[in-house]
């Protein structure tokens, strides 16, 4: 249906912007550019696909049953409470910059009951691809010197648009 597959694509985008702006915190000074235009392009990606969600409201959507609806909010409300109960742990702990990996390891791994309820099997890869970057972050930012969120951010924006520009050009096919 035309208005799940544009609110997928504003709603990736959008989260991807929210990624690299996330991973603005102390990057190399050779990411600056790239997560500014990730950023954009993940902002153009949410604004189109909303806008096309919007003209194509009455269309219909896999989560237009109560049942299907009930499902997906209780997918959501699960996955906000592990990520805050995950936060809070870090932040007592003295752990605040663990908590980027975190929250995308739980990101990605709420995709995996997401996929059939948005009956969307490509979740599965992107949540797969999340939880590897949530994994990679920490080596990766010890590696190469960098914060644990600016690895993280750009790893999961980087995924995270690629899936938003993918599903866009799916609506042109």
């Amino acid at each position: 249906m035309v208005r799940d597959v544009a609110m997928t694509a504003a709603v990736l985008g959008f989260f991807s912007a929210a990624w690299f702006g996330w991973a603005q915190d102390r990057p190399p000074a050779s990411w600056k550019v790239r997560l500014v235009v990730g950023s954009v392009a993940g902002m153009a990606l949410a604004v189109a696909g909303g806008l096309l969600a919007w003209r194509n409201w009455d269309t219909g959507s896999v989560l237009g049953d109560d049942a299907s609806m009930r499902t997906y909010l209780i997918i959501v409300g699960i996955e906000f409470g592990v990520a805050a109960l995950g936060v809070l742990v870090l932040f007592a702990t003295r752990r605040a910059e663990f908590m980027p990996p975190w929250i995308c390891l739980v990101v990605g791994v709420h995709f995996v009951p997401m996929a059939p309820v948005l009956e969307n099997a490509a979740l599965y890869v992107l949540g797969a691809l999340l939880t590897a970057v949530a994994l990679a972050a920490i080596p990766l930012a010890r590696r190469r010197d960098v914060a644990v969120s600016a690895s993280t951010g750009a790893g999961a924006g980087t995924v995270l648009v690629l899936f938003a520009a993918g599903t866009a050009l799916t609506m042109l096919w």
